[in-house]
């Protein structure tokens, strides 16, 4: 039986519930936070029955947050060429685009000198980076990263530190490693995209700046969940990069962005070579630009930074006492749920870890991840992720290499959603598969499938099972 650790439990404010004779012990758990695109959606199970659908798959890409998706509808009449047009329409999408960086910048609370590049993705921003860092600078970077933050740096002098049982350990041997000199920047995730554990950053920028590193983190998780403060810290604790995912912080339209100091980025090689990341070309030269526009060669996805901007701007207005409430009793209660299977194991990183955003890794003795996946799905209208999670290191160290299950939540969640995955693994332990299941281009699915998908999105064979970093090979 998994246990349910005291301290990633919140204290439950008991003076609101339901009603005033009885009030709900997840009280701020039990409606969604924000609204959000998709609420509603209904899945069909197989069989013919429908339900709401549970989308405990945030972790890997959010819904849409309605304020968001309503300013997408509000701007788009004016999207037009940005930077370079004298019109109207064109001069409005320049103000946006530009604006948002600003609204990037309080979000995260950057140094008001810092840089913010708009980019594609959390992997785009570092791979960005990577071609900053100072020739003859090591990375150094812990085993537990997501690919994003792990490959870009193998191009380049890098090491590797294996994190340690413990958080404090692990501070030690990143400490130790920095000592030995040579690196130039300590590249380190924010929050597990795995377990969703939470690492002291503070405590690893000033290690960093004790040993001459710069410090860069990967907040594709942390951001959706937690406030963050680039620059407030103090000089020792400060984050020098800062890199994000719109599709993850509730704006799915293609847009990321890098936060970070001026002298790197202003010096390192473009991102991309072309139009607007130019002051002067010749054909045998070229002056390239300085600021954001080195690294945002082409016509940049001006709706893309336009919704982000937006995401941070509602995101960063929320009450953080009862943004973390709602966060904290969902993952309570999901962890509650599973403790009471046997054959559920819950899966995490560090012995003393204190801190956890909404996200939950287990899997379940005896049966394939992503058989239960599957059935939560087909028989359930439960949406989660299975896999390796782009974090094959991590899964090996854990015991996991064939994967395992990941379910997350966010500002849409409601207790309902938890309540469900844990009905149906407890119906699943208890009771068997209620159909057959069979393997479809790697990935299990209901072996005679009568639920309907739109016409514009047909259920074209092999097309469902099309997951490149599923299994172990």
């Amino acid at each position: 039986m998994s246990p349910v650790l005291p301290s990633l439990l919140p204290a439950v404010d008991t003076a609101v519930g339901t009603s005033a004779a009885a009030p709900h012990r997840y009280a701020d758990a039990l409606e969604p936070l924000l609204a959000v695109v998709g609420a509603d959606l209904r899945a069909p199970l197989v069989g013919g029955d429908e339900v709401r659908y549970a989308n405990l798959d945030y972790a890997a890409s959010a819904p849409s947050l309605a304020a968001v998706a309503d300013h997408l509808t509000e701007v788009l009449p004016f999207y037009a060429s940005v930077h370079r047009g004298a019109g109207y329409a064109s001069q409005i999408s320049t103000s946006l685009y530009e604006n948002a960086r600003g609204i990037v910048r309080r979000f995260v609370r950057a140094r008001p000198d810092d840089t913010v590049v708009f980019t594609r993705n959390t992997t785009d921003s570092l791979n960005l980076l990577a071609g900053c860092v100072p020739a003859g600078s090591e990375v150094l970077y812990l085993d537990i990263e997501h690919h994003a933050n792990l490959l870009p740096w193998q191009a380049r002098p890098h090491r590797s530190v294996v994190a340690a049982p413990s958080v404090a350990e692990t501070l030690e041997r990143v400490r130790i490693s920095l000592s030995d000199g040579g690196v130039g920047l300590l590249a380190v995730t924010g929050a597990s995209n795995v377990t969703g554990e939470v690492l002291p950053i503070a405590e690893l920028a000033a290690i960093a700046h004790e040993h001459g590193a710069r410090i860069v983190v990967d907040a594709a998780q942390l951001a959706p969940h937690r406030r963050i403060d680039m620059a407030s810290a103090g000089t020792s604790g400060e984050i020098d990069y800062l890199a994000f995912s719109g599709h993850k912080l509730y704006a799915p339209f293609g847009s990321g962005v890098l936060v970070g100091r001026a002298d790197w980025l202003d010096a390192g090689a473009p991102h991309l070579a072309g139009g607007g990341a130019v002051r002067e070309v010749r054909l045998d030269a070229v002056a390239w630009a300085d600021g954001p526009a080195r690294h945002e060669a082409g016509s940049p996805n001006v709706l893309g930074a336009a919704t982000l901007a937006r995401a941070a701007e509602v995101l960063g207005s929320l009450d953080e006492a009862l943004w973390q409430r709602h966060e904290q009793q969902l993952r309570a209660a999901l962890l509650e749920g599973l403790a009471e299977i046997d054959a559920v194991t819950v899966h995490r990183l560090f012995e003393d870890s204190e801190e956890a955003i909404g996200v939950v890794n287990f899997s379940v003795a005896g049966h394939d991840a992503g058989l239960v996946a599957a059935c939560l799905s087909a028989e359930h209208g439960v949406g989660l992720r299975d896999g390796r999670f782009c974090a094959h290191p991590l899964l090996k160290r854990l015991g996991l290499p064939s994967g395992s299950l990941r379910a997350s939540f966010g500002v849409g969640s409601r207790l309902e959603d938890v309540e469900r995955l844990v009905a149906g693994v407890r119906g699943l332990v208890e009771d068997g598969l209620g159909i057959d299941y069979a393997v479809d281009s790697g990935r299990w699915v209901p072996a005679h499938d009568s639920r309907p998908f739109p016409a514009w999105a047909p259920n074209t064979p092999g097309t469902a099972g099309a997951a490149p970093c599923l299994t172990d090979s």
